[in-house]
């Protein structure tokens, strides 16, 4: 493989991308869209946001749909100009090269790999309210959540193996299905916020608590000052709100195999946000305005007694139950409809409605589940296309699909889902690994249009100089919201990936020697889990600060990145360089970020208060941004397209 290390970023996937399956068309395309975004999430975010906005938790869905829309209309470009199968983790490698797109490659399998287990975990926990031994109670974060039995995870698992097969029977059986379950998951939600507007409003629920904004007494996050216009942009990545709106970019991910991808990319990925966002803004104001607090109490954990909860008291939500004892956590829109002040035919059809509610628990968190499946299939497959796993999983099978990739997912989903069993303890580390990902949405963006003017757009954005920039820092201000606790657990789970990156990617592709990438990688994951540990260990649970030892952390750690560009540096092929050297501006960013993280309004010690903070980081992203267009080129795998598009 001389020739091939000697040039570095190859696109080792465009032979394997033409046994693909071309069946996909408009249709199917929004519905992978549509379905990977309704899932868990408006089954439970809408409480979760509740507990920490209140009434301006509706605030949230709106702005970070429209943030969200930014990255949309990128990748709507690209997707169209460059349809890829796993192409959201296949544009940063043909940008940037190999050490940029094995960073942020490496953070959307973590992500995406999770999220079957996610939805699969999130029906089993909805149903628990009916089948109280599928269920548990924990803590996560100080929190008391829902989490799954071993009965429970035994039967996520089940429903694992059902993802695994639905797609192993190609994609044209899975585009049909996912196209007739998408009217369906579509129905039900919207069913229920009518019937909650229109039988059961309360219009005081808005302005309880002390307002519009909330009293930091009556907020989830007040105690940590994290209340008013503050909680409604920490709810966006830490309630599940912005994990939502994320599937939009299966109409991405699934590109190679769509009938006419230029065109149906973009009807895909703008139609589903435009959707999502009408949709999930009505659902979260039924449920503001749904709640009954005089059928809402708190159990003394001394005595057992049931204690009524303080209307507007938001921050209760959480733990909050009915007078039969069940968690409204546990199916937030379900129990209202049980908890209605409702007679009659109203009440006749709140039941029905309940039972819809029941069976769409599992059909939704499904239906994302067996996407989620597909597109981490195609995230492996682009892993092996950008050369970081061997070819092994870019081998398509009978029917038409990635075969040892598939496999590969289904084990990285038992994985995700045996240590982590509750949905709440993984969105918000999930969403935030998957928005890290979107920051190249922008820059390869504008990267393209610098560096590769002869690709075709079908679809062009409009004043991209604006656009590009803006969706940028719209994926970089939800990372930074998500506050500091979570981007240790995501920087720790990048920094994992590194030793992969230089025992296999840097000696196979790269031509440095191979006992050498051996020391390094190994260096790496040493470093990397001892710090931690150590951090941890020393915030006590990241729950207090210690200036001293984040310092001591941050420069331990901003050594051994330098340190790994260094040595790549000095010993990659001299035409390799400039692949290195277009990965310094990702080192400067997660390194500037994780300490504003830590001194600004998310972190543990304020020193930067909100909105300031976000003012500074906002500044940070758009230095990021511009770096990262400066450093992008044409690498090899760009030139490797534009002639295969040229054949």
């Amino acid at each position: 493989m001389g020739e091939r290390e000697a040039k570095g970023a190859r696109d080792l996937g465009i032979s394997s991308d033409k046994q693909l399956r071309r069946s996909l068309g408009k249709f199917e395309l929004l519905y992978l869209s549509l379905g990977g975004i309704i899932g868990s999430g408006w089954l439970f975010a809408s409480l979760s946001t509740a507990a920490y906005a209140g009434g301006a938790a509706i605030l949230s869905w709106i702005i970070a749909g429209i943030l969200v829309m930014f990255v949309g209309l990128a990748y709507a470009e690209i997707g169209a100009a460059i349809p890829k199968s796993g192409g959201i983790t296949r544009y940063p490698h043909y940008t940037h090269g190999g050490l940029v797109g094995y960073i942020i490659t490496w953070a959307n399998f973590l992500s995406a790999a999770s999220v079957p287990a996610i939805e699969a975990a999130a029906a089993i926990e909805y149903i628990g309210s009916y089948y109280p031994q599928l269920i548990t109670s924990g803590t996560f974060d100080g929190t008391t959540v829902t989490i799954l039995t071993p009965l429970g995870i035994g039967l996520a698992g089940l429903l694992l193996i059902f993802f695994f097969f639905l797609n192993y029977f190609g994609v044209n059986i899975l585009g049909k299905v996912t196209h007739g379950a998408g009217w369906w998951k579509l129905l039900v939600p919207t069913i229920t916020f009518l019937a909650l507007l229109a039988l059961d409003l309360h219009s005081a629920n808005f302005t309880l608590g002390g307002g519009f904004f909330p009293s930091a007494q009556y907020v989830k996050g007040g105690s940590s000052g994290i209340y008013g216009f503050s909680a409604v942009l920490f709810a966006i990545p830490s309630t599940g709100v912005i994990f939502a709106y994320l599937g939009f970019s299966q109409a991405v991910e699934y590109g190679g195999e769509g009938k006419n991808p230029s065109k149906d990319i973009p009807f895909a990925v703008l139609g589903s946000l435009l959707i999502a966002i009408a949709l999930f803004t009505l659902l979260q104001v039924s449920f503001i305005g749904g709640i009954d607090w005089s059928k809402l109490y708190l159990v003394n954990k001394t005595t057992g007694i049931l204690i009524p909860v303080v209307p507007g008291n938001w921050s209760a939500l959480s733990t909050a139950v009915t007078a039969s004892n069940v968690s409204i956590s546990s199916g937030p829109f379900l129990v209202l409809t049980q908890i209605a002040p409702v007679s009659g035919l109203a009440a006749a059809f709140f039941t029905a409605l309940a039972v819809l509610l029941t069976i769409d628990a599992v059909v939704s968190p499904s239906g994302t589940g067996w996407i989620y499946t597909g597109s981490s299939t195609r995230t492996l497959y682009a892993f092996a296309s950008n050369g970081y796993l061997p070819e092994i999983f870019l081998k398509i099978g009978k029917t038409k699909i990635p075969t040892y990739s598939l496999i590969a997912t289904l084990i990285v989903g038992f994985i995700f889902l045996l240590p982590f069993p509750s949905w709440y303890a993984l969105v918000g580390f999930i969403s935030s690994a998957t928005v890290l990902t979107y920051i190249m949405g922008g820059i390869g963006l504008a990267v393209l249009r610098k560096h590769a003017k002869e690709l075709n757009r079908p679809f062009r954005v409009p004043a991209s100089v604006i656009i590009a920039p803006i969706a940028t820092l719209a994926a970089g201000l939800i990372v930074y919201w998500s506050s500091f606790a979570i981007l240790f657990y995501v920087f720790t789970g990048i920094f994992l990936g590194l030793p992969l990156f230089f025992i296999f990617y840097s000696n196979r592709i790269l031509g440095i020697n191979k006992a050498y990438s051996i020391v390094v990688g190994v260096i790496n994951l040493v470093i990397d889990l001892v710090m931690a540990f150590l951090l941890f260990d020393e915030t006590s649970g990241l729950g207090a600060a210690n200036n001293l030892f984040f310092g001591i952390y941050i420069v331990v750690i901003a050594a051994m990145l330098i340190g790994d560009m260094l040595f790549l540096l000095k010993t990659v092929p001299p035409d390799v360089k400039r692949e290195i050297n277009a990965g310094w501006w990702l080192i400067y960013f997660i390194l500037a970020i994780y300490i504003i993280s830590y001194f600004g309004g998310f972190g543990l010690y304020t020193i930067i208060p909100f909105p300031y903070d976000t003012i500074v980081a906002a500044i940070v992203i758009l230095i990021g941004y511009f770096w990262a267009i400066r450093s992008g080129f044409r690498t090899q795998a760009i030139q490797d397209i534009i002639q295969a598009t040229r054949e």
